[in-house]
């Protein structure tokens, strides 16, 4: 079983591993993902002018009480409502100012449509579902395990915390 779905992804020109891809950060740096395997990751598309975007707050806060626990990885889209309109360096100095974001941030992509990033589709083909809106969250638990959680499902709630 493991094999075919090693071929499946090949065909689809997706990494088999999470820990396979290696992606420019929001400064340009490139972040290898195989220093987080055997850690529990929360990916999380984010926006700056949305209704969600005081997740942010939220998401530092999980960062600071449960950094041992997590590592939090943001990926800014412009998928929905065009609410992520700002640059790398505009988006970077945001999160900054306004909610003093120290976990990782990355380059804006695209997480759906026909030019979605394979970080989000290799994630769509873990868990079936694929963002509905700004700041939806994938938990990757250290067994390699995915699930998805919605916009409504905050940071801090029992449904993430308690799966750390």
């Amino acid at each position: 079983m493991k094999t075919l779905l090693i071929l499946f992804f090949a065909m689809m020109n997706l990494p088999a591993s999470l820990y396979d891809f290696k992606l420019p950060a929001i400064d340009g740096k490139t972040i290898d993902f195989a220093q987080f395997k055997g850690k529990n990751i929360l990916i999380v598309n984010t926006a700056s002018k949305c209704g969600y975007t005081p997740q942010y707050a939220d998401l530092q806060k999980l960062q600071e009480s449960f950094g041992s626990k997590v590592i939090i990885l943001g990926f800014p889209a412009n998928n929905f409502g065009g609410q992520e309109p700002g640059t790398n360096s505009e988006i970077a100095g945001f999160c900054q100012k306004n909610y003093g974001v120290t976990f990782q941030m990355f380059e804006k992509i695209s997480v759906k449509g026909a030019d979605q990033h394979p970080l989000y589709a290799w994630l769509k083909e873990k868990t079936g579902e694929e963002p509905t809106w700004n700041f939806c969250k994938y938990l990757i638990k250290a067994d390699g395990s995915v699930k998805f959680f919605n916009s409504k499902v905050n940071p801090m709630s029992s449904d993430i915390t308690g799966q750390l």
